[in-house]
């Protein structure tokens, strides 16, 4: 009750709060949060982390970008790697294991370390031979994963400061919701794909993949050849581009743009090319078709579609002439 001849008190302003905040509960309350609302606020978390952790390289890899730097092979001469991959690996392993402490990492340059319930995936630069060309289409991609699935990612351009990210209610581009947006008829549509490259041609034989490449060329209104799978999704999820293809990406490569993408209202179709057991969560398939809501491209079905049953046949092939031999 009020005194009398006291003022009244003045009306307490509303808590500001976002999308992303979650109820405040009474310190008296024992009702506990539900277990989708338990998972998203530690989506949430967990994508502040990969961003931050994407943000803590942007200085060091721009300063390298486009300087004198040397370069290593790995595989052969078409797999770079530079010092600056394994330097911002470490710093990206830094931040998550200080933020996230139960983390295990598997890192393109560093392997697998750590244990824990959060499985993160690393790439710190994916398009490498770009970045140490000095073309500006590279990016750092951090996913991370739990009972096998992923529930945060990043996809981040330095070069252009565009940080692509995804929880498990959403996608965003720098803050706003993201929504994907394809060209329905593929003779107008412009595809993004590495297919063809030299071990493709080892794997269909180059007759075969000249012809696959061909086909997609003579379909699609514009192909594009631009050198980073994580990069060319995210672009597939924010109407920027049609599609995408391709048939040698590892889970570090994809897992974060594989959530951007669906979370955007896209579609991802994994290709096991004979090398995963069918079946297997998305993000482990070597090969994918991605596009955006809306498309209808059947050529690029079937060509993907068509690649990927080839290998499995030979690997298929392989497997019995192993077993026959032992």
């Amino acid at each position: 009750m009020i005194p009398a001849g006291a003022a009244p008190a003045a009306p307490v302003p509303p808590l500001r709060t976002n999308r992303l905040d979650m109820p405040m509960q009474s310190p008296s309350s024992t009702e506990h949060k539900p277990e989708n609302e338990e998972a998203l606020s530690r989506s949430v978390r967990l994508m502040k982390i990969a961003e931050a952790a994407a943000r803590a390289v942007r200085d060091p890899l721009l300063t390298a970008f486009r300087s004198d730097m040397a370069v290593d092979y790995k595989v052969d001469l078409h797999d770079i790697v530079t010092i600056h991959d394994k330097r911002a690996e470490a710093t990206i392993r830094a931040v998550i294991l200080e933020r996230e402490p139960n983390s295990a990492i598997m890192g393109e340059e560093g392997g697998q370390s750590g244990s824990g319930d959060v499985q993160w995936y690393v790439d710190p630069i994916d398009g490498t031979a770009n970045f140490a060309r000095g073309l500006a289409f590279w990016c750092v991609s951090i996913a991370a994963v739990i009972n096998g699935e992923a529930v945060a990612g990043v996809v981040y351009d330095p070069v252009a400061d565009q940080m692509f990210s995804a929880n498990l209610e959403a996608s965003y581009l720098d803050g706003d919701k993201l929504r994907s947006r394809s060209v329905a008829d593929e003779t107008r549509a412009t595809l993004i794909t590495g297919y063809p490259v030299s071990r493709d041609f080892r794997l269909d034989g180059r007759e075969a993949a000249l012809a696959n490449f061909g086909a997609l060329v003579e379909t699609f209104s514009t192909l594009r050849r631009p050198g980073s799978a994580a990069l060319s999704i995210a672009h597939v999820a924010a109407g920027w581009t049609d599609a995408a293809t391709g048939f040698g990406v590892n889970a570090w490569d994809v897992a974060a743009a594989i959530l951007i993408l669906k979370n955007a209202g896209g579609t991802y179709e994994p290709l096991t090319l004979g090398k995963v057991a069918e079946g297997s969560a998305d993000f482990l398939c070597p090969g994918y078709i991605a596009t955006g809501e809306g498309a209808n491209y059947p050529t690029l079905q079937r060509v993907a579609r068509s690649i990927s049953e080839n290998r499995i046949a030979k690997a298929a092939i392989r497997q019995s002439q192993t077993a026959a031999n032992a």
